[in-house]
């Protein structure tokens, strides 16, 4: 409102002081007129160099403060006295995993569920080897679509818990893999929602919400990273 103020009062000074008497005059005082508006600036902005904040001289804050108000930031770590499940993943192997409880699963996948560990082979079934000749976790979880699907007898455990976890989390292996809609649709008539991720992920996300809500509400079904998918 106040350079719009100064704006009026500008052009009505000048108006003024350049009085139009005849229509010759008019029209040799107009150039006038224009430039010395043009000269006014009643309305500016700000510089860009004048808005920029300045380099603080010292990086020294002073003498440290004993004051009761300073913020303790080892306190915010709300998850600190919370003990870590049993079942927690405390490292991914190529042919298994090794829990916080010192146990060793090697050989197979592992499901979660509970607060219990149960050997997980999913990709076994009638007409493919579990192992190749080197010993390396192989077979076929990915369908004629390269969705990662298993069979309904694989979540058996998931059928007979209860109550039945409130998510899932599904670790497909060294890289992420979409699930079949069958697979999906079939954990969800169970009641459980799932979170898809590579094994790594997968076990970092269980670590911190199994640690955080309870291994009650939060399952995991891993596969070993160094699993491999054999080609038909």
């Amino acid at each position: 409102m106040n350079c719009t103020r100064s704006f009026s009062q500008c052009l009505k000074r000048t108006t003024q002081r350049t009085p139009i008497t005849s229509s010759i005059r008019a029209r040799t005082t107009q150039p006038i007129l224009l430039a010395h508006r043009a000269s006014l600036r009643c309305i500016h902005s700000s510089r860009v160099q004048f808005l920029e904040s300045r380099p603080p001289k010292s990086r020294d804050r002073g003498p440290k403060s004993d004051e009761d108000t300073q913020t303790d930031f080892s306190a915010l770590d709300v998850l600190r006295n919370t003990a870590v499940p049993a079942t927690s993943i405390d490292a991914c192997t190529n042919d298994g995993f090794a829990l916080n409880n010192q146990l060793r699963i090697t050989g197979s996948g592992v499901l979660l569920v509970g607060g219990e560990a149960f050997r997980w082979r999913p990709w076994l079934r009638e007409g493919v080897q579990g192992e190749d000749h080197n010993g390396a976790m192989t077979g076929q979880l990915l369908n004629a679509k390269k969705q990662w699907e298993v069979q309904d007898s694989a979540w058996g455990v998931l059928e007979l818990a209860w109550p039945k976890p409130d998510l899932l989390i599904i670790g497909t292996g060294p890289q992420v893999t979409p699930i079949a809609p069958a697979v999906r649709q079939y954990l969800n008539d169970l009641g459980i929602r799932l979170e898809i991720q590579d094994t790594r992920n997968a076990s970092a996300q269980f670590n911190l919400l199994a640690t955080e809500r309870g291994v009650g509400d939060v399952a995991a079904a891993l596969i070993p990273i160094g699993w491999k998918e054999i080609r038909q």
